[in-house]
């Protein structure tokens, strides 16, 4: 039974090599996209599983919708390509903690699951902040000019003014967009592709939602492996503080390794020693058993 692991890349190679090296095994296929933006793209090498670099190349940029159709774009080669126990969508800094063998035992035990994070908090006024009002000039969140960052907080503040939400009906739901999901949901996701960017269009950040929207209203809500707890439901340990996702280092190593979870991001060269040591750990699991 195969999985599909697939990447989001745009720096950090250095890490990524190590993220390819820990994922090659011949019940994996590797499916990676860089970012359009990436000049020169590095060597990648596997000697046990399929690598397959996406031909087709999007802008990705943080906050749009392009965040949504990159996800999507792996999605649909992955599922295009052969049939997968599991999908996995990580980022290029990513690396997995665990052996392949104790990942390919661990979704055998819980097959069926869908291994998607909800948010713990309230995160309603920030769900209509986000997809139920409007934003203008998306691809420039950051790096806009004044002009489009003036336009948009005006538009914003007269829908606030004006009580304008759209998408009244929809139950949104928030939480990582890094998820483990099976062949069944991504058969199910890849049908409603074009509702998908038509109702998340002139969103924010709105990669944190579709997924875990989509899921909790369709059948495969009754799946989900953890509603209580974000970083469980995702099994992925993820170093986040004041909202914001830190890069893990060197003295961060029991903490990752003592957690229970399976992935962990986010991890940088500058600490490449860290990434090396997870690596070697994650190896030596493996020919413990084998």
């Amino acid at each position: 039974m195969k999985h599909a692991y697939l990447i989001i890349a745009h720096h950090e190679f250095e890490v990524l090599h190590r993220l390819v090296k820990a994922l090659d095994d011949e019940r994996n296929d590797i499916y990676i996209h860089f970012d359009s933006k990436v000049k020169s793209l590095p060597v990648l090498n596997t000697e046990l599983a399929h690598l397959h670099i996406l031909k087709k190349r999007i802008n990705v940029r943080w906050g749009d919708i392009s965040q949504i159709a990159v996800e999507i774009a792996l999605f649909q080669e992955a599922a295009q390509n052969g049939s997968y126990t599991y999908y996995h969508l990580l980022s290029g800094v990513d690396m997995p903690i665990r052996s392949q063998d104790f990942i390919h035992d661990f979704f055998t035990q819980h097959s069926g699951y869908e291994f998607i994070g909800f948010s713990e908090y309230d995160s309603r006024d920030e769900i209509d902040r986000k997809v139920r009002r409007y934003h203008l000039f998306s691809a420039h969140f950051k790096g806009g000019n004044l002009l489009h960052t003036a336009v948009r907080a005006l538009l914003l503040q007269l829908q606030i003014i004006t009580g304008i939400l759209r998408h009244k009906k929809v139950e949104f739901k928030k939480g990582s967009n890094w998820v483990s999901v099976t062949e069944a949901f991504v058969h199910f996701l890849l049908t409603k592709r074009g509702e998908i960017m038509r109702d998340y269009q002139y969103t924010y950040c709105a990669d944190e939602i579709f997924l875990q929207t989509l899921c909790w209203n369709s059948a495969f809500r009754n799946k989900l492996f953890s509603l209580d707890n974000d970083a469980l439901g995702c099994i992925r340990r993820i170093n986040w503080k004041d909202n914001k996702v830190l890069n893990w280092e060197s003295d961060d190593f029991n903490t990752i390794m003592a957690s229970d979870a399976v992935f962990a991001r986010k991890f940088s060269s500058s600490d490449i020693a860290l990434v090396d040591r997870i690596l070697n750990k994650v190896r030596r699991d493996y020919e413990a058993v084998n």
